[in-house]
């Protein structure tokens, strides 16, 4: 039994936090990448156009980086844009009424929280993927059927809804498996920018203890955890959505 010197509930706080940072980015992933994957097979060229820059530059730029460019990069952009809108609106009454005190119309400083950044930054960066994905399992659906659902009467709604959903599900189920292990484990990143998920807790522990080794490998055995019970969870789902096709 490993001897964790009282961090137990600290290093289970920063699972729950993992966890938790884990599903919202999944959530906000699958989001765009359902947008992503429409807007690629979209017949409008500038859809296309976006999606595929938003592609191909997301799995181009290490995850690390973008995460810092997100947190640092983004929050300097978001208060820099703030105080240029200030201006503008100060100038603006200024020249109508010399007397205007300056005033801060929006907020002078918006501090983004870590845990934010980090669930819109992994979100965004899995976003990417999850369109590969789905844009995959969309064209692996049979044309004939959704056109047999027009035939049949059934409006665009109702046919992505009771015909290509379902089937596309099926044929996503693999990929998005694979994805959101990826993204599980990607999740050890928010401990760069100052997150107190399990990570950083154990490595804040293994510090103060000088053991490192006892708590990286119990921060492993969780997420081998995490990724075990996932793995069984997705292959019930995957043998769910298959029993029609049997």
């Amino acid at each position: 039994m490993l001897d964790l010197k009282g961090y137990e509930w600290a290093l289970a706080e920063g699972a729950w936090i993992t966890v938790q940072v884990a599903l919202l980015s999944l959530l906000f992933a699958v989001i765009l990448g359902m947008l992503g994957a429409l807007a690629k097979l979209s017949p409008y060229r500038w859809a296309r156009a976006i999606a595929t820059i938003y592609t191909t530059v997301i799995r181009g730029i290490p995850d690390l980086v973008l995460m810092m460019l997100i947190f640092f990069g983004g929050q300097m952009l978001l208060n820099d844009s703030l105080y240029r809108i200030n201006e503008w609106f100060n100038e603006y009454f200024t020249s109508s009424d010399p007397t205007h005190e300056w005033t801060a119309y929006l907020p002078d400083y918006i501090e983004i929280s870590p845990f934010v950044a980090g669930v819109v930054t992994i979100g965004f960066i899995f976003g990417a993927y999850m369109a590969e994905t789905f844009r995959g399992a969309i064209l692996a659906v049979d044309k004939g059927e959704l056109e047999a659902g027009k035939a049949y009467g059934m409006s665009s709604f109702k046919s992505f809804h009771r015909i290509l959903l379902p089937q596309m599900i099926r044929h996503a189920l693999p990929g998005f498996g694979n994805n959101w292990l990826v993204l599980l484990k990607t999740t050890a990143l928010v401990s760069i920018i100052g997150l107190d998920d399990m990570v950083r807790k154990g490595s804040l522990a293994a510090g103060a203890t000088q053991m490192p080794f006892t708590f990286y490998m119990t921060i492993a055995v969780v997420f081998l955890f995490f990724t075990t019970l996932s793995t069984s969870a997705l292959k019930w789902v995957e043998r769910r959505f298959s029993i029609h096709t049997r």
